[in-house]
């Protein structure tokens, strides 16, 4: 019986382990891709070499999530089938918690989310030789964009 303890107990670790990885990294890409400008080796990207990163990224953040729903799944399963309950739980909540993030991932390829990103992204813009500028807007507790003209 203890020995069940301590696998279940190991095998918990592992998981929010596998979790907590990814989330930290989301997060720091969140961070460092804030209002800067793209970079690689102190060089500018150019908007194609840009468009390619991130979709290269955004294609292998969304398959660690396939993966880390497929582990958690696993560990659910033999949660279930060794009777234990923490087990099945934390995998189950791990797996349906990673398939959100792999379903917000492949949603985030549809060409208009990623338009609108971009445009969001960009701390001004010109258009008809009038330049806009994004300014931050906290109402009720949420944070919205929009451009004022310069």
């Amino acid at each position: 019986m203890k020995s069940k303890t301590i696998t279940s107990g190991l095998m918990a670790i592992t998981l929010l382990g596998s979790l907590m990885g990814p989330l930290a990294a989301n997060a720091q890409d969140r961070d460092s891709h804030h209002d800067r400008d793209y970079r690689h080796d102190d060089r500018h990207w150019d908007d194609n070499q840009r468009r390619d990163w991130l979709s290269r990224h955004r294609n292998e953040t969304k398959n660690e999530w396939r993966n880390i729903a497929i582990g958690a799944g696993a560990v659910g399963a033999l949660g279930l089938l060794e009777h234990d309950n923490t087990l099945a739980v934390l995998g189950g909540v791990g797996a349906l918690y990673s398939l959100n993030r792999y379903d917000q991932d492949r949603r985030s390829e549809d060409r208009t989310d990623r338009l609108r990103a971009e445009y969001f992204n960009r701390s001004h813009f010109y258009r008809d030789g009038v330049r806009y500028d994004r300014h931050t807007i906290n109402r009720d507790g949420q944070r919205y964009y929009q451009f004022k003209r310069h």
